[in-house]
This record gives structure tokens, C-alpha cells and sequence, in this order.
């Protein structure tokens, strides 16, 4: 029979891969640059928009700025990308700053920044879904109802194509990125050329005035300075993602540390040339953005219903002659797409991450599993439900969302950077070549100073943004970080109670094996546990049974003597008519009477073929198992007996969730036991 759920997660993710087919995944740069640096190249679609919506609040009087903190986010992106391909000669591994922080400042330090970094992969999805959407309502402003459905899609169709693996993935993404790129430069190089020809664009706010959010555009002293400083910080929005590549250096093909880095060094230059072009060509345009569009003047019409289009929507109408041109729906249609697919860059760094902290014992082992096509599954799909919850709670609203943004990674930029400093002092102790020694010396020099200028941005945006919804990205860190200890406490603590530390004793044969098979009537389940339970050769062997009323203990007792069942029938009464109760109250005073025996309880059970048809079977012994296995020096064992149901749905076999990582064979179809053991 058709298995319809196998058939729809085929053709989903495709067909599953073998163990040994993971080298056929690495990447090339080409496929790397899209599927790593997604998230810094597209942020700048919106990371001048932030910059102009927080200059604004004063009104017109201060963009001014925006040059100047441009030049600023600019400077800081180069020290941050130089950085980080020291990280990835010095840690090729993976596992980027959390590594780097692990080693170098301690464990603690290592999930302060694993934590930050997660939270800020979830941000990332979010803003970038929801910041895609928008550009698609600025195109076709009719779809602005459907904002918060839209946005769930993409992430639903994000989550599909990444668990159809890395490589596969990068293929789908590599063509919208590269196409985004050249249409950008292409629209900056043609607006400043039309500039300098004394042609220069004029966007469709510029003879907009905007009204002070706080009705004085007089800002002098601190209230200036943390006007441009909050502006700087939201700038920063261009610098997320830019440690993805550090994190992935296992995904690269070999030489992976000089793929990983050459990769780095493209990604910063081109994000570097698109988000000071744009921010140019946004100023010499006049683009007048604001958060409220009611504090425009000189609008037509109603302000509450007034939609303002992006940055860059007003900047591809300016240089390519308006809204209706091919230019400038082009640019709309890759800026959607390449804001979307940004979120590829969370979607492969979280997983990898997971991965990584999972195999240190920091989060649950599935995280660590490989699914069907050798991507991290369990991690692609936490990382789509938390982020579709964040989308729908915030309505899918940017500008709500880019406050919970960039914390974590100025956090782990911070951290990894300090790290690497007292990486090279290390290396520096302990190295004699002069030749060898200048590099080193040079290498702190550029790792100090990117400690010290992240560190100051790290202050910024949490003076900045903190009472703006900040402190929720910071609390869900802070928990994580104890989740995460919590999560190495219990492993840690586990695997010490289950050490061997006595071999002689562990080995030590029980006195006693006694064998207990359940049952409510006689039928072939009855009797396969019976003769399950008897090849055991247990020194003793009793069947029990509960009685609820009295008519059912006289027909078990008939059909025992009609079957000739030559094993001792044991009937406890339950006045109170409950079943799980009685049975574990008497195998636990059984194991009373001999603690050092071993008791055997062999549980009959249906395998059907429906999932309906479990809501109709296999109650009474779900609970039981569930009572029995807390009880030490018990047994639960069941035999299953396949119902025509599961005989004719022909299932596949089902593999675990990394099985393939971890080699291991088909299971057989039919299962004859499932054997439980207590803790």
C-alpha cells in the first residue's frame, strides 16, 4: 500500500543520502558566499533605511550624520572582517566564536557567547523574513493584509529547502544573492554617474518635510550624542551574520581555513561597496523616511493609511524612472528574495551551532543528528518554530523586531576577539622565529583593537536599545545560558551514575529470574508472551491478571483449563476497578521478597497499522510500562503481535533521526521485542 507520508517527505526533501556521501556536500566558494554571507550582504536593504528612520526622530536637521556614521559602520566592518579570518586560520574546526571564547576565556564565556549567538540567528530569521515581506508590500501594497501569513510561508518553504541539505540549498540561493548584488551596484554606479553628469535622482520623499518626534528639533548635548549614537547602533544591522562564515569552516572544501577565508574577505568588500553606495546615493537623493508616516508634511491623503516604501524602493524608482519601470520591479523582486533567502545564513549557522554545543553536551544529543539529507534537521526545524512564533507575535513588524537585533552578535564579537588576544599571547610565548613573531604581534594588534571598538559598540546598543525591547533578547540569553548549564549538569551527572566502578559487581548474575506475563483473556498475543517468557528458562513463571468484576477471572480460568495452560494463573482483585495500581503494587512486592532477584514482566501488546487505531489499543500497557520501568530490578518487556492493519499498510522501515551519521543498518521489518529496562 501507498505510504502517503513518505511519498510527501520525498518529494519535500528529496531521496535519503548515505554516511559516506557527506564529502559530496562540501562547498565551493562560488555556492559558500550566498549560503554564509546572505545575512551581511543583504542587510544593507535596510541597514541605511535604520540609520535615516532614527536621524529623523529629530527631524530633518540632523541627516547630516548619516555620512559620518556610515563611515563609522563602514570602519567597524573591516575590523571585524579582518578579525574573523584570523579565526578561521586559527580554529578551522568550526564553531567560530564559541570556540575561540570556549578555549581561550573558559567554558562560561564560551555559552555566554553560544547563547548571544543563537538568540541572534532566530533574530535573524525574523527580521529578515519580515523585512523581505515588506519590500514585496512596497511593490504591491495590496498584499499589506497578509503580512504575517506571507512571512510564515517563506519560513515554511525556507525550513523545506534547507532540510534538503546545504549543497542543494546553496544552489537554489546562489542565482537571487549574485542577481541582488548586481542590481544594486548597478543601480548605485548608474545614480552616481547620473549625479555627476548634474542629473542627480530625486526620490519620491524628498519634497517631504518631517515633524520631530518630540515636537522640538533643537537637540544639543547628550540628547544629540545619544541621537546619533542609537542611529550608529541600528546601523550596525549591516554587520549581522558576518561570523557565519566562521562557524561553517567545516562545510568548505579543502584548503577549508583559506576557502573560509577567502570567502570572508569577498563578502566584506562587496558589503562594504553596496552599503556605502546605497548610503550615498540615499543622501544625494533626499530619501525622507520616518517610523510614523503622520509626521510627514506635505503628504496628500490620509497619513494612517499611507504606505512608505523602503529605502531602496525609493532609491530603484529615482534612478530607474519610477515605479513602473522593469529596473526598478527587478531590484524589488531579488531585494525580497535576497532578504528572505538571508535568513539561509541563521539557517545554516543555528543547526551547525546546535550541533557543535549538543556534542559538548550543552544541548539535547538529537541536535547533533544528521537527518536524511545529511543536514542537521532537528536544529533547521527548532530554529523555523521559534522564529514563526517571534514573526507572529510581532505581526511580522520590522521595526518592532530590529530592537531584539544585533545584541548577540556584538556579544560574541566582543568575546571571540578578547579570546583570540590571549590566543596569540599564548602562541607568542612560546614562539621563537622573529618572522613568526611579527605576524603573531600583528594579529593581536588587529584582534585587540576589534575587542576594544565591538566592545564600545556592545555598550552602545545596550544603552541604546535595551528599554526598546532589548532586554527581552537579553533575557532570553541569560535563560538560555542556564538552560544550557543545566543541560551539561544532567549529562555530567548521568554519566557518573552510570560509570562502571565496581566490574566484578556489575557483572554479578541475579539469584533469581521470575518471569510475570499479563493477561486479560486468551488470544495469540496471550500465548506468544507465554512462549516468549518460557524461552527464557525463568526459575519461576506465573501469568497475572486483574479483577475488575467476576465474571472475567471465571472465563480467564475456563479458558485456561480448555487450553491446558500448564503455567500458574495468579488473580488479584481491584474493588476500586483500576488496573495499573494493583499490578505494579504486586511486582514491586514481589522484588520485596527477593532483592537480589530479578523480575521479568512480559507485556502482550498490538502493533496496528493506523494511527487511530492506537486511541482504541495499547492503553492499559502504556501505562503500565510507564509505572513499571521506575521500579529498579524490574524488567518490561513487550511482545508484539501485528494486526492485519500494520500487515497490509506495508511501511518502510523508519530510521531514527541519525542513523545515517551513525551507521547504523536497516532495522528488520518485524521487530520481535522491544525490551525496556528500569534506570
Amino acid at each position: 500500500m501507498l505510504n502517503v507520508t513518505e511519498v510527501l517527505k520525498r518529494m519535500v526533501i528529496g531521496q535519503a543520502m548515505r554516511t559516506e556521501e557527506l564529502g559530496e556536500t562540501l562547498l565551493p566558494k562560488r555556492l559558500a558566499l550566498p549560503i554564509f554571507a546572505s545575512d551581511p550582504l543583504s542587510s544593507v536593504a535596510y541597514a541605511t533605511q535604520e540609520i535615516l528612520v532614527v536621524l529623523t526622530l529629530g527631524g530633518l536637521a540632523y541627516l547630516h550624520f548619516t555620512p559620518w556614521i556610515a563611515a563609522a559602520v563602514v570602519a567597524l566592518m573591516a575590523v571585524v572582517v579582518v578579525s574573523y579570518r584570523q579565526v578561521v586560520h586559527a580554529y578551522p574546526t568550526g564553531g567560530g566564536s564559541y570556540e575561540v571564547a570556549s578555549t581561550n576565556l573558559g567554558p562560561s564565556a564560551g555559552l555566554v557567547v553560544a547563547a548571544a549567538l543563537l538568540v541572534d540567528y532566530v533574530m535573524t530569521v525574523a527580521v529578515s523574513v519580515a523585512s523581505g515581506v515588506d519590500n514585496i508590500i512596497s511593490a504591491l501594497p495590496s498584499l499589506a493584509g497578509h503580512r504575517v501569513l506571507m512571512a510564515l510561508g517563506f519560513v515554511a518553504l525556507l525550513t523545506a529547502m534547507n532540510l534538503r541539505g546545504v549543497r542543494e540549498s546553496g544552489r537554489l540561493f546562489a542565482v537571487p544573492t549574485y542577481l541582488f548584488i548586481g542590481g544594486v551596484l548597478i543601480m548605485v554606479a548608474t545614480g552616481l554617474f547620473r549625479y555627476l553628469l548634474g542629473d542627480a535622482p530625486v526620490a519620491e520623499s524628498a519634497a517631504y518635510g518631517i515633524r520631530p518626534a518630540g515636537g522640538d528639533a533643537s537637540l544639543v548635548g547628550p540628547a544629540l550624542v545619544m541621537l546619533v549614537l542609537r542611529a550608529f547602533s541600528s546601523g550596525c544591522t549591516a554587520l549581522t551574520g558576518v561570523e557565519a562564515i566562521s562557524n561553517g569552516v567545516p562545510a568548505f572544501r579543502k584548503p577549508k581555513s583559506r576557502n573560509a577565508a577567502t570567502t570572508m574577505a569577498a563578502m566584506g568588500i562587496t558589503a562594504v561597496a553596496m552599503f556605502a553606495g546605497v548610503t550615498t546615493l540615499a543622501v544625494l537623493a533626499r530619501v525622507h523616511i520616518t517610523d510614523d508616516a503622520c509626521r510627514l508634511t506635505g503628504l496628500a491623503g490620509d497619513c494612517s493609511t499611507y504606505t512608505q516604501r523602503t529605502v531602496i524602493a525609493q532609491l530603484a524608482s529615482a534612478v530607474f524612472g519610477g515605479t513602473d519601470s522593469l529596473g526598478f520591479y527587478f531590484l524589488q523582486a531579488v531585494t525580497a528574495l535576497v532578504l528572505i533567502l538571508a535568513a539561509n545564513t541563521a539557517f545554516n549557522g543555528f543547526p551547525l551551532l546546535a550541533s557543535i554545543l549538543a556534542q559538548h553536551r550543552y544541548l539535547p544529543r538529537q541536535l547533533h543528528n544528521r537527518g536524511d539529507r545529511l543536514a542537521f534537521s532537528n536544529g533547521i526545524l527548532a530554529l523555523a518554530v521559534v522564529a514563526g512564533l517571534l514573526l507572529w507575535g510581532y505581526r511580522a513588524n520590522v521595526s518592532s523586531l530590529i530592537h531584539l537585533y544585533i545584541l548577540g552578535v556584538f556579544t560574541s564579537f566582543t568575546l571571540s576577539q578578547t579570546g583570540m588576544v590571549r590566543h596569540w599571547n599564548r602562541e607568542l610565548r612560546t614562539e621563537s622565529d622573529p618572522a613568526a613573531r611579527r605576524r603573531h604581534q600583528w594579529s593581536r594588534a588587529v584582534n585587540a583593537t576589534g575587542a576594544v571598538i565591538t566592545g564600545l559598540v556592545l555598550v552602545i546598543v545596550l544603552i541604546t536599545k535595551f528599554t526598546e525591547g532589548a532586554w527581552l533578547a537579553v533575557l532570553a540569553a541569560v535563560l538560555l545560558w542556564l538552560m544550557m548549564r543545566g543541560i551539561r549538569r544532567h549529562y555530567d551527572s548521568t554519566a557518573a551514575e552510570l560509570a562502571v566502578t565496581d566490574p566484578h559487581a556489575e557483572r554479578q548474575l541475579p539469584s533469581r529470574v521470575l518471569a510475570i506475563v499479563l493477561v486479560s483473556t486468551v488470544h495469540k498475543p496471550t500465548m506468544r508472551a507465554l512462549a516468549y517468557a518460557r524461552a527464557f528458562r525463568p526459575d519461576r513463571l506465573e501469568a497475572l491478571t486483574v479483577a475488575v468484576d467476576r465474571e472475567g477471572p471465571a472465563r480467564l480460568r475456563e479458558q485456561w483449563e480448555e487450553f491446558e495452560i500448564d503455567v500458574p494463573l495468579k488473580v488479584i482483585d481491584s474493588p476500586y476497578r483500576e488496573i495499573t495500581k494493583p499490578v505494579v503494587e504486586y511486582v514491586r512486592s514481589v522484588r520485596r521478597a527477593g532483592p537480589r532477584d530479578v523480575v521479568a514482566v512480559f507485556i502482550p501488546e498490538y502493533v496496528v497499522g493506523h494511527w487511530w487505531e492506537n486511541l482504541l489499543h495499547n492503553q492499559s500497557a502504556l501505562w503500565l510500562k510507564s509505572r513499571l520501568l521506575f521500579t529498579p530490578g524490574v524488567m518490561v518487556t513487550s511482545v508484539p503481535w501485528q494486526l492485519s492493519s500494520a500487515a497490509s499498510a506495508d511501511h518502510p522501515v523508519a530510521r531514527a533521526p541519525g542513523a545515517y551519521r551513525r551507521g547504523e543498518p536497516t532495522p528488520p521489518r518485524e521487530g520481535a521485542v522491544s525490551p525496556g529496562t528500569s534506570p
